[in-house]
């Protein structure tokens, strides 16, 4: 059994050695109740790997289509730049 300390937010840290016995990682899920007087903490749902091909589709854009690189001309762009200073 371990000893932690409670926050002034209500707090508490899981002893590291029980994080890894129990598989628990950042993003895990677990349940607190009170249970006779006790609190009990039950793992749920382990932390998923992720990777960065899960994220894909998560962000949006409601602007303009994206453009490619080799859509994009500087020497164009200079050039509008350059007429619009001039007028």
């Amino acid at each position: 059994m371990s000893c932690v300390t409670v926050s002034s937010k209500g707090q508490v840290v899981i002893p590291a050695t029980l994080r890894r016995q129990l598989g628990i990682q950042p993003g895990s899920q677990v349940e607190v109740s009170a249970v006779n007087g006790r609190i009990e903490i039950e793992l749920k749902h382990p932390a998923r790997s992720s990777t960065h091909e899960a994220g894909f589709g998560m962000l949006k854009c409601a602007g303009p289509p994206r453009r490619r690189l080799a859509d994009f001309d500087a020497a164009q762009l200079m050039r509008l730049e350059s007429e619009a200073d001039n007028q």
